[in-house]
């Protein structure tokens, strides 16, 4: 999938160095055009709902709303810098949201220690799916669809078709409902992820290998890299993120049930897809990533102040993602033409 491929498109400092600034312009616009793009948006309907829209309230809701879809985002971003898919971002969080709160108001249990349970949990279905993919050679798409599935139809099971309730301790609401200088506390959870992401993808030996096998896995093996324990661990930290996610979303929620979390697996994917065609465009990167969120986020909370209906959110989802491969396919094509 050319789309979670490492080779970036981005323009070097030779190839546009003699070029004029109109021209450099135009070929760094495919470049940062989602980025572009996001604060164009933000400008329009800064202006069309000057009332509503670049308010506190509404940037407190919309950083509250997309938290758990900017971290899914990010979780599932991990394997595919490694050329991997991973669906369990989307199937994993039903049930680990379920479960941090049964783990509480069912068995009696303290939520640190049902916290710490739902994200040893999470790193295990990781390993499994590493297993899988590594070991059993099964295509990443179908191996986490099955085991994704199977999460599903765990929580089903577990919960009986009904919701989980009960009195949480002040504690556990405090994880997703603390606010720190008028911001929720979950929108510091995505920065702290995001940066960590950041350095560990761009400035460390792991990084660089895991770009390296999902550029050509053959051709790492042959540079020594040890491409299992890699991918493993890509699946693993995605495993662990997801667990987190369902916690903050079960603290957020309050309630566990098997109705809540599949409506997040297409705009996670969306995000991490629409990250490799910006910044970097051909490449995955954390904050291509979280652009792609960010332009999610902007458009539809402006479509729906509007009075759009309920089918807003999938189209535009739908059209984002569109466009965005429509700007990563020029991009390419001005790659292309400029090393011939």
């Amino acid at each position: 999938m050319p789309s979670i491929e490492s080779d970036a498109l981005e323009p070097t400092r030779d190839e546009i160095a003699h070029l004029s600034m109109g021209q450099k312009l135009v070929r760094l616009a495919p470049v940062y055009g989602l980025v572009i793009l996001m604060f164009a948006l933000i400008l329009l309907f800064s202006i069309l709902l000057p009332s509503t829209f670049p308010t506190m309230l509404n940037v407190r809701a919309i950083l509250s709303d997309k938290a758990i879809i900017a971290m899914l985002s990010l979780a599932a971003m991990i394997p595919m810098v490694a050329g991997r898919i991973d669906l369990t971002v989307g199937y994993g969080i039903v049930l680990w949201h379920i479960l941090a709160i049964s783990l509480q108001t069912i068995y009696g249990l303290p939520f640190p220690v049902a916290v710490f349970i739902v994200l040893v949990l999470g790193a295990m279905t990781g390993v499994l799916n590493g297993f899988l993919v590594e070991v059993a050679k099964i295509d990443s798409f179908i191996a986490t669809l099955g085991t994704g599935t199977v999460l599903y139809s765990l929580a089903l099971w577990h919960t009986g078709g009904r919701q989980i309730v009960g009195v949480l301790p002040d504690g556990f609401y405090k994880l997703s409902g603390t606010f720190i200088f008028g911001l929720p506390i979950t929108a510091y959870y995505v920065v702290a992820i995001t940066l960590t992401l950041w350095v560990v993808l761009e400035y460390t030996p792991i990084g660089r290998y895991l770009y390296a096998i999902g550029a050509n896995q053959r051709a790492a093996e042959l540079n020594g890299i040890p491409t299992r324990k890699f991918v493993v661990g890509a699946f693993v930290s995605s495993g662990l993120l997801t667990a987190l996610t369902g916690v903050l979303l079960a603290s957020k929620l309050r309630i566990g049930q098997a109705s809540v979390g599949l409506e997040f697996l297409l705009p996670a994917l969306v995000g991490a897809f629409l990250g490799s065609t910006t910044i970097k465009p051909g490449r995955v990167n954390v904050w291509g990533t979280i652009v792609g969120v960010m332009i999610l986020a902007v458009g539809i909370s402006g479509i729906q102040q509007f009075g759009g209906s309920f089918w807003v959110e999938p189209m535009f989802n739908g059209l984002t993602l569109l466009i965005a491969i429509g700007i990563a396919g020029y991009a390419q094509r001005k790659k292309g033409a400029a090393k011939k």
